[in-house]
């Protein structure tokens, strides 16, 4: 798992070069104006599926794409979840509130992003992405505790994800906004789907 991570990153790593010199040289071809890269954060929630008792996340995360065509963009994000959220609903009401977690899923994951609506303000897109989930164990804050977490992906704690999803944005100039939901799977004695929801702002380049 380690290893096809590893090749994965240098193959993109190496290949973005001459996408985005490929990119600037049909832009000025066309004379069609569009994003050459788009970086953005978000809050992540997170529901893992635990049998009848499904367990709600909550943690904050970063991306960034590069555009390869004007509807088509390689992206990389991760995320890290490090509180619960308890909510219940009565009769008289719902109260929520959140709590630091003790099992805290980190999320890293690498794929294409189709995009429609590339020269107005808003985007639709879909996306398809795989890469890795960890479950790590902290009482730290949450710095502290992301820094353990990604020492065990040498470990081989971690498990192989895949993410379809899709959403859409909202832009006035090069800041705009995100919101995007999908199914984070990942594989552990079968596949396990569980709900991925992310909303933020992003800025185009």
């Amino acid at each position: 798992m380690k290893r096809t991570l590893l090749v994965a990153v240098l193959v993109s790593c190496l290949a973005l070069p001459t996408m985005m010199m490929a990119q600037s040289n049909n832009n000025s071809e066309s004379g069609f104006k569009w994003n050459h890269v788009e970086v953005g954060a978000f809050a992540d929630y997170f529901r893992l599926s635990n049998g009848s008792n499904p367990i709600n996340y909550v943690g904050v995360g970063g991306r960034v794409g590069f555009n390869v065509h004007p509807n088509v963009a390689l992206e990389a994000e991760m995320a890290y979840d490090f509180e619960r959220n308890f909510t219940n609903i009565s009769g008289s009401g719902a109260t929520t509130n959140f709590t630091r977690a003790r099992v805290r899923p980190i999320h890293g994951l690498f794929g294409p992003k189709f995009q429609v609506g590339t020269s107005g303000p808003f985007r639709a897109f879909v996306t398809a992405k795989v890469g890795f989930i960890i479950f790590g164990s902290s009482n730290a804050s949450a710095t502290p505790g992301f820094q353990s977490g990604i020492d065990r992906i040498a470990d081989g704690s971690s498990r192989f994800a895949v993410y379809p999803g899709g959403g859409i944005e909202a832009f006035g100039g090069p800041i705009g906004i995100r919101l995007e939901a999908g199914d984070d799977i990942y594989f552990l004695g079968g596949a396990r789907n569980n709900l991925k929801v992310s909303i933020g702002p992003v800025f185009r380049f």
